[in-house]
């Protein structure tokens, strides 16, 4: 089966709404007939949630919370093999801790990434990126 993985800018494109909401509304649509698995790691999860209760408040959180425990995404925890590889594409590159995590698990499972965010842009030789549409 093909893996893609979302970062937090993809997510938050599609609870928002913004700009590649449709991309990922494709890919959920493909994972809930069991055509993609979509994955995300714990850390991207922790981002989306702190953005949601920074910008949206504790009632809106609760309204994602409740549609991220339907929606067909796995969530992967970061263990030390994760956090090595996340480790080294943050100390070779300008990413974000939580990026660099969602680098390290779309590396790891051979995925592609769904992405947003310019960052990733210098990892084009190491994981592939579908990029949304802006």
């Amino acid at each position: 089966m093909t893996v893609a993985v979302l970062d937090s800018f993809a997510l938050l494109a599609y609870l928002r709404r913004e700009p590649g909401y449709a991309t990922i509304c494709e890919a959920l649509c493909k994972a809930a007939e069991s055509r993609l698995e979509l994955a995300m790691t714990e850390i991207n999860y922790a981002e989306v949630k702190y953005i949601v209760l920074r910008k949206d408040g504790p009632s809106d959180w609760h309204a994602v919370e409740n549609l991220l425990a339907v929606l067909p995404i796995t969530f992967y925890p970061v263990d030390r093999k994760l956090a090595n590889l996340a480790a080294d594409f943050k100390a070779r590159h300008k990413l974000s801790l939580a990026d660099s995590c969602a680098a390290a698990l779309a590396k790891r499972l051979k995925a592609v990434l769904y992405t947003g965010d310019a960052e990733f842009d210098a990892l084009v030789s190491e994981i592939r990126l579908r990029k949304l549409d802006m």
